[in-house]
């Protein structure tokens, strides 16, 4: 049998208006905008008085309306269990529901008091119903079969841009939180101090999960227990709760195994220690992720919101993405502070070696007029008779000279155990690392540091640690000449001395400053004696202690510079100390 002409005529009427409503509902990706279209569209085919979008949230397991039309304000807040009311039957049973009079049936929940008829459709996405579209009328058996179907129809279309503008919803979100994660990690890494860093890391993760409250805690040094080290919306409550057991705790799992773990409402997991102070500060959901640093957990980044919630597998990634961060970011600064203690040892160190020197220049510096005194006194021949007073004075002013001559040795035997230790040095190394060490200071001193590293400079039989010290002088006085900032230069370099020598002989290191430069006088006396710097600020050590050491390694020291165009210091080191020709070195 062929369709009947009406039959015809009404089903192409209908695929009509489909076709029109289609073109009007997949004209927004917003997804708030395409709700609101979608039922518009439906209200108007239906000549509906009132209607709604009901979304079910899997979070919550309520049926919550998301979009209305003619309904009351308070019908927003309106939400309905599983097969509560004719939308939650509808949503339980995913069939359609056409009542001719509500007043005869018991599944109906007034919301409008003029309602008579209505006529609710689910909205299946993949195969689940995901909500429910929902029309009403002020008048009796207001609805048709033909109007079930071409709801239904219309509910079909629905389903599709519902779909797409969640994905685009998704996409959207997670776009965004992949910029923020990027920006984050950028203010993250910038934060050298600890504290500061700790206290970044929870202020962002909290903007970036949209949380509540976030918190960051840290194993100690026994790593049994966990510590609250920072926290971003803690109240009184959280920040004064009890430390963690690592071992007993719901935290101390995600460190232990870790793995992230979410729970939906700490207020009533029987997992989670502190029930009573989530209630007190208002915390529900938590997410919970590892701070892992070369595979060793040191922590844990939690996340709390305020509502229920629950955290999709894109959030989870999101928040152990930014701990891998953190981690990073937290070891980075542990550094920070290491390099900073380093350099303070250094400059102590410095200052002990100068203090050693010091002593043996004075030691020196006494012995010669000691010597020359013994030798009067002796020649002096000072004899008294037993009785004298001044035999007695003769005997104390020569035993007071030999005592002070056993200082001056034991000063001196202090003096020359501090000998170069020798060992192949790669220089290269040792300049990059002194890089690292000063990189922070030469920053805040607005000073560029340069390298230009002869990849194929020799090792040299050296004292590193002195050499280092030496270097690092080098690198401080740098610092003092350029106040305002400027450039710093290390280069590197091998040389043959005598030419004619068939491999190199001597590597240079030059330390080229951009500074205000020395005059003729400040260059003769720059590695003078350490008891006669003429050095205005600073210990006036610096310089001299490069020298000694310099010497120490049978090598030379040497300063170009003129007022206002900086200056260039070039030690000049053999690399076997065993076979060195000092003359050799004068040819530089």
């Amino acid at each position: 049998m062929h369709p009947e002409p009406d039959d015809l005529k009404g089903r192409y009427e209908r695929l009509k208006l489909l076709h029109q409503v289609s073109n009007v509902i997949h004209s927004s990706l917003d997804a708030a905008e395409a709700l609101k279209l979608i039922l518009g569209e439906a209200v108007r085919l239906m000549r509906a008085s009132s209607g709604s979008v009901a979304l079910f949230n899997p979070t919550t397991r309520f049926l919550e309306i998301e979009a209305s039309f003619g309904l009351p304000p308070d019908a927003a807040a309106l939400k309905l269990r599983l097969g509560e009311g004719i939308t939650g039957w509808v949503a339980r049973h995913g069939k359609a529901a056409r009542v001719g009079d509500v007043a005869g049936d018991p599944r109906y929940i007034a919301v409008r008091p003029d309602v008579r008829s209505e006529l609710a459709v689910p909205l299946e996405v993949n195969g689940e119903v995901r909500g429910i579209l929902n029309v009403d009328s002020n008048k009796p058996d207001a609805f048709t079969k033909e109007d079930e179907q071409l709801l239904q129809d219309l509910a079909l279309q629905a389903a599709l841009v519902i779909r797409n503008t969640w994905l685009y919803e998704q996409l959207r979100v997670k776009a965004r939180l992949f910029e923020s994660l990027i920006r984050v990690g950028q203010t993250i890494s910038s934060a050298l101090h600890l504290d500061e860093a700790l206290q970044v890391i929870t202020r962002e993760a909290c903007v970036l999960m949209d949380a509540k409250m976030c918190s960051l805690l840290m194993l100690d040094e026994t790593r049994e227990w966990l510590d609250l080290r920072a926290s971003f919306g803690a109240g009184a409550d959280y920040l004064g709760k009890p430390r963690l057991s690592a071992t007993e705790s719901l935290v101390g799992i995600v460190v232990r195994r870790q793995r992230p773990i979410q729970v939906e409402n700490v207020q009533t997991s029987s997992r989670y220690q502190n029930v009573e102070v989530a209630r007190r500060e208002g915390l529900i959901s938590l997410l919970s992720a590892p701070l892992v640093f070369s595979g060793q957990a040191i922590g844990a980044l939690n996340v709390y919101t305020g509502q229920p919630h629950s955290f999709s597998n894109e959030e989870v990634r999101i928040l152990s993405a930014l701990a891998d961060l953190s981690a990073i970011a937290i070891e980075k600064a542990r550094l920070y502070e290491r390099v900073v203690d380093l350099e303070e040892q250094l400059r102590q160190n410095e200052k002990l070696s100068a203090i050693g020197l010091l002593a043996a220049e004075v030691a020196h510096e006494i012995r010669n007029p000691l010597t020359v005194m013994k030798m009067l006194y002796h020649s002096l021949d000072l004899q008294f008779p037993a009785a004298d007073p001044r035999a007695k004075d003769a005997r104390v002013i020569a035993d007071k000279m030999d005592h002070l001559n056993r200082i001056m040795e034991q000063i001196l035997h202090f003096a020359r155990s501090a000998e170069p230790q020798l060992t192949p040095v790669n220089l290269n190394q040792l300049i990059d690392d002194l890089g690292l060490l000063t990189r922070h200071k030469l920053t805040n001193q607005k000073i560029q540091l340069l390298r230009r590293l002869d990849p194929d400079l020799p090792r040299v039989m050296a004292d590193a640690t002195q050499i280092e010290q030496a270097f690092l002088n080098l690198t401080l006085n740098a610092v003092e000449a350029m106040s305002e900032g400027g450039k710093l230069t290390i280069i590197t370099r091998s040389l043959r001395l005598p030419r004619r020598s068939p491999a190199p002989t001597h590597v240079a290191i030059d330390f080229k400053d951009t500074g205000q430069g020395m005059t003729p006088e400040q260059r003769r006396r720059a590695f003078s004696s350490l008891l006669s710097t003429t050095k205005s600020t600073g210990t006036g050590l610096g310089l001299a202690i490069v020298a000694k050491v310099v010497e120490a390694h049978r090598g030379k020291i040497k300063v170009k510079s003129r007022p206002g165009h900086g200056a260039t210091f070039t030690v000049l080191l053999p690399i076997d100390l065993t076979g060195t020709n000092s003359a050799a070195a004068e040819e530089t």
